[in-house]
């Protein structure tokens, strides 16, 4: 009687305690496992050295492991980063940056004002061979000098201090600083990058992730960085399935936790009664994919060609057969959502007629009479997309010419185009920043790095310059769109259609968002673990 009359006056208690933890439980938050580990699909970057990168899918890489003086927030505002704070001159041209005390390299050295020098000034050395140096810091003063090979140093950067640095710029832009978030303004460890040739495998950055691990077209790993600045990555790792298979195969089978929905995919997902409808994820981004014309070659020298092959192509059908109306079809160069966009703008649309005429008024009369024709395009193995291969219908059957199509390897494409291409290229420019400038100079003016089309035009070059150091907004974004309906007069290129990102994310994956460029703040991302 004893041992059982002990037993019922132990167990009372318990269960009460029981009762109460399990009302406790359902009050409390879902609980998040901040040590998990995040699975994504891709292809892998072409490179991680933060100079050399112009490319989206590089960037979004090295955007987790390495920072700037300053960044983009998720309306695209300009936000301290590496600098906490900066002063700027009453006549627009210097700014003082003051460095974050405290912040520090993966390998837990301290950043420096002198390592952004260095950064800055390898990145403009010839012998790095950036693409992108001359357009995101030659308005620095001495940079372009340093460029031509001219100086071994730039003259307008200033170490004041180990947390202090003075940088001085030829004209007041409105758009310096945007520029200064884009990789190639990264700081990188001065040692780490002289004592090894193949040091970016083993990057010291300062980002929220370190690099773990990259076996090319097998594997790359992210680990969080413990010693970071910011608030910490939440995730513990991010591990990247290069080339590891079908991606919507692998979602399916749970073996990645994020995918990108094809337009093959999309009516199904966006059936209501699809288990995936809900998993579904809509983000608008500042891009435009294009066919460009080299416009210094036969046929595409002559403007009524280049005119006659915008006309004749419907992009608004072709958008809605081949890719479900996943993107808009475009008349301009300049997305919705980028200031300056012009709801108003004169595109070539399309009239088969007018690109007749167009042909007629051409010195080739004819379009028996046009040279072979050759569209450049990234792949292999001999695959055509259906949204090409309607396009390339479109001018066989409105003009009656005949395109063939070469395919070169991505990474060449994306390095390599402006010496690789033929007549024509299919491409796409997404938005470094969100400002005109970004797309109407880097694509357009005359000589510059991205202007594969090597399309030239004064008045145009003219307009840019005037544009980029007005101060009155209204008026520079007035210039921005007279200069945007000028290149769609003169079609260096065909202009497509406007993107939009759309993915598929688990139920467990929380806060995992593409910014208006198509880059993921992996940092920001956890996993709900009552949801796996």
């Amino acid at each position: 009687m004893l041992t059982r009359m002990k037993s019922r006056s132990f167990w009372i208690p318990l269960v009460s305690l029981l009762l109460i933890c399990a009302l406790l439980l359902l009050l409390l938050p879902p609980s998040t496992t901040e040590g998990e580990v995040l699975n994504l699909w891709d292809v892998g970057p072409i490179t991680l050295d933060p100079a050399i990168s112009s490319e989206v899918t590089s960037h979004s890489y090295i955007m987790q492991i390495f920072s700037g003086l300053v960044s983009l927030n998720d309306n695209m505002e300009i936000i301290p980063d590496l600098a906490e704070s900066w002063e700027e001159s009453q006549d627009g041209k210097t700014y003082i940056f003051h460095l974050r005390r405290g912040a520090k390299f993966h390998d837990g050295s301290e950043v420096k004002a002198s390592d952004f020098k260095y950064s800055w000034q390898r990145a403009c050395d010839p012998a790095t061979g950036s693409r992108s140096a001359v357009e995101y810091l030659g308005d620095i003063v001495g940079a372009r000098d340093m460029l031509s090979g001219e100086t071994e140093e730039i003259s307008g950067i200033r170490v004041i201090d180990d947390n202090t640095l003075e940088v001085t710029i030829q004209e007041p832009r409105a758009y310096f600083l945007y520029k200064l978030s884009y990789p190639t303004a990264f700081v990188v460890d001065e040692t780490n990058v002289k004592d090894d040739e193949d040091w970016f495998y083993h990057s010291n950055g300062t980002g929220p992730f370190k690099l773990k691990e990259w076996t090319e077209g097998n594997a790359l790993i992210l680990e969080r960085n413990d010693l970071y600045y910011g608030t910490k990555a939440r995730l513990k790792q991010v591990f990247f399935h290069l080339m590891s298979g079908m991606p919507m195969a692998l979602y399916e089978k749970g073996e990645i936790d994020v995918v990108a929905v094809s337009s093959a995919y999309i009516d199904q997902i966006r059936d209501e009664n699809s288990p995936f409808h809900q998993q579904l994820q809509v983000f608008p981004a500042l891009s435009m994919d294009y066919v460009g014309f080299n416009t210094t070659t036969p046929p595409f020298d002559d403007i009524n060609v280049r005119r006659a092959f915008c006309h004749s192509v419907d992009r608004e059908r072709i958008v809605e057969l081949t890719l479900g109306n996943m993107v808009q079809p475009a008349q301009g160069i300049l997305p919705p959502g980028m200031p300056g966009y012009n709801e108003n703008l004169e595109g070539l649309e399309y009239d088969v007629e007018k690109a007749k005429e167009y042909i007629a008024a051409s010195r080739y009369g004819d379009a028996s009479n046009l040279p072979p024709l050759t569209i450049t395009v990234a792949g292999e193995g001999g695959y055509i997309s259906d949204y090409l291969g309607a396009i390339i219908q479109s001018w066989r059957d409105n003009l009656g010419v005949e395109v063939s199509v070469r395919q070169l390897q991505r990474e060449n494409f994306l390095y390599s185009l402006k010496q690789e291409k033929d007549e024509m290229f299919m491409l796409g420019w997404v938005a470094d920043y969100p400002d005109p400038h970004n797309f109407l100079s880097n694509l357009f003016y005359s000589g510059a790095e991205n202007n594969v089309f090597e399309y030239s035009n004064p008045l145009l070059d003219s307009l840019i310059e005037r544009a980029s150091v007005e101060q009155d907004r209204p008026t520079r974004l007035s210039m921005y769109q007279e200069a945007e309906q000028i290149v769609v007069d003169e079609a260096p290129c065909m202009p497509l259609c406007f993107g939009q990102n759309y993915i598929l994310t688990k139920p467990y994956v929380r806060d995992y968002q593409l910014n208006p460029l198509g880059i993921a703040d992996l940092s920001k991302v956890y996993i709900e673990k009552d949801l796996i």
